[in-house]
């Protein structure tokens, strides 16, 4: 079986970068696999994208030296089984709310006697290699989402959980569950209360000898999380890059044309 570059690099004390797929799109993701990160993770929770689009999107990522990941809707076995049948080399769930919760979610990510995952790697069988029903169990990623109240109320149980390799940060929810909608959800906070709580979690997950990644929106923030001490960091996804890149050239063009016919943002919708 294919090695999982992710954990090789992690054990190496490297952080990784992680890009995310939100459009539904294999030639999108063939375009991201190769701007250089370390992995791509299909967006199926958020993401406007289907089974048969995953499918492609990790198809498309073959050609490259990125490491295949989906984040699932969520913590229900069979999505989180055909997502590594398609050849996931990691599995992001959300909405881990407690130890117990972790514990059905490490399961569904390994072939028995280690968990309940079912044999059947249809796509995962060509894509990874061979020996994949031994090797599997030991290359397979599975991140646990802490983006609630009660998961960081129960975070000390939650990386105790056999067989989980880390978790990860959702800010904004984490900032809405926290906050109780006091603040703004986002990414890249800088609230002293909200950088305490993703610190704590940092600290607390790295004492019990497991990884941690946090969602953000700038390669700046990026950067500092790697320097507080994550080690996997997505920076903000296709859409919003899309967006960004459009938004900054029609900027740039009306400003060097002049005065020339356009709408504004709030014009937007409808015909």
């Amino acid at each position: 079986m294919i090695k999982n570059r992710l954990k090789a690099h992690w054990l190496d004390n490297k952080a990784t970068l992680n890009g995310w797929l939100s459009i539904n799109s294999a030639f999108v993701s063939e375009i991201m696999a190769d701007q250089g990160f370390d992995s791509l993770t299909v967006d199926m929770q958020h993401g406007a994208v289907s089974y048969e689009g995953m499918l492609a999107m990790l198809q498309a990522m073959r050609a490259s030296q990125v490491v295949p990941m989906v984040r699932v809707p969520w913590n229900e076995p069979s999505v989180i089984m055909k997502a590594l049948d398609a050849g996931a080399y990691g599995i992001i769930c959300p909405m881990i709310n407690s130890a117990s919760q972790a514990e059905e979610f490490v399961a569904s990510l390994r072939y028995p006697p280690d968990g309940i995952r079912s044999f059947g790697p249809t796509r995962a069988n060509f894509s990874a290699g061979s020996n994949y029903a031994q090797e599997a169990n030991g290359e397979i990623v599975g991140l646990a989402m802490i983006e609630t109240a009660e998961a960081y109320a129960d975070i000390q149980e939650i990386v105790k959980t056999p067989g989980l390799d880390g978790v990860y940060i959702g800010p904004a929810d984490l900032t809405l569950g926290l906050t109780k909608g006091r603040l703004i959800p986002g990414f890249d906070r800088t609230e002293p209360e909200m950088v305490e709580v993703i610190k704590d979690i940092l600290n607390i997950a790295k004492s019990a000898g497991i990884y941690a990644g946090i969602h953000c929106g700038s390669a700046k923030y990026a950067a500092k999380a790697v320097n507080w001490g994550f080690n996997f960091t997505t920076i903000s996804n296709d859409v919003r890059i899309l967006a960004t890149a459009a938004s900054n050239l029609t900027a740039e063009a009306r400003e060097q044309i002049g005065v020339c016919a356009g709408r504004s943002r709030q014009d937007r919708g409808g015909y």
